[in-house]
């Protein structure tokens, strides 16, 4: 019975399995990532977090244990000046197993073993939701250098604005300077023409309007001519009765 043996023998003696650990522990070092069967990426899961936890204490004997795990000067390096301090902040936890399903040929599980990082961390953080009525906090930014070329950026362009403003109004100001004689020059000018049309206005004047006295006097002759038109009329019809009565008379 196999009672308090933790771990896993894959298959291999004892020194054949701390070598390729070993070997497993320095490729994910240098590379970041590793494809290997499920079972391995378990077993060198916890060596490797063991190695990060001595490259963050960061002396000269936690660098020899490491070196004597590890038996590689560069992926030893590379573990203390680069790997251990991104992880100053988290205490445990630094790599993940992705599962990417079975190999072909054999049909043994296979997973990508690689080191987390804090963007991830960041993106897998959501927010609570707010309750209604309640503000939310403002979140506190950190001012980058890419924020600060940014708003250097950003004033930059205000200034140019403000030039091309500046020197815009002071053209416009010249051209209103210029246009201002011809204007005074138009003014003088209006008068004279305006007074032709009222000279136009006082030849065709109308009519003085005649007293009522006149117009009656002016009715009563046109009555009187009336009557004397009727009666001269009356006369060249008599005259012309008489004249054809007359040849009746001779037949007779």
């Amino acid at each position: 019975m196999r009672h308090l043996k933790s771990g896993r023998k894959l298959s291999r003696r004892k020194d054949h399995r701390t070598a390729m650990l070993a070997n497993l522990a320095a490729s994910l070092i240098m590379n970041d990532r590793v494809k290997t069967t499920d079972a391995k990426a378990k077993e060198v899961r916890p060596f490797v977090e063991r190695m990060i936890t001595f490259a963050k204490r960061g002396d000269i004997h936690a660098r020899r244990i490491v070196l004597a795990r590890l038996r590689d000067a560069v992926a030893v390096k590379k573990l203390f000046d680069e790997i251990g301090p991104q992880f100053m902040g988290r205490f445990g936890g630094y790599t993940r197993i992705v599962k990417l399903g079975f190999r072909h040929g054999d049909n043994s599980p296979v997973s990508l073993i690689e080191f987390v990082k804090d963007e991830d961390k960041k993106k897998a953080t959501k927010k609570k939701p707010s309750k209604p009525g309640v503000k939310a906090k403002p979140e506190s930014s950190e001012v980058t250098e890419e924020t600060i070329e940014a708003v250097d950026k950003i004033e930059e362009k205000a200034v140019e604005t403000t030039e091309m403003i500046s020197e815009n109004a002071e053209e416009t100001a010249e051209e209103k300077a210029e246009e201002v004689p011809e204007n005074i020059t138009e003014e003088t000018a209006g008068p004279a023409v305006e007074a032709a049309p009222a000279e136009k206005t006082e030849e065709t004047a109308p009519p003085e309007e005649s007293s009522p006295a006149e117009t009656k006097a002016e009715s009563e002759e046109k009555v009187d001519s009336a009557e004397e038109s009727g009666d001269d009329n009356e006369k060249a019809d008599d005259k012309a009765g008489d004249e054809k009565s007359d040849p009746a008379e001779e037949k007779k």
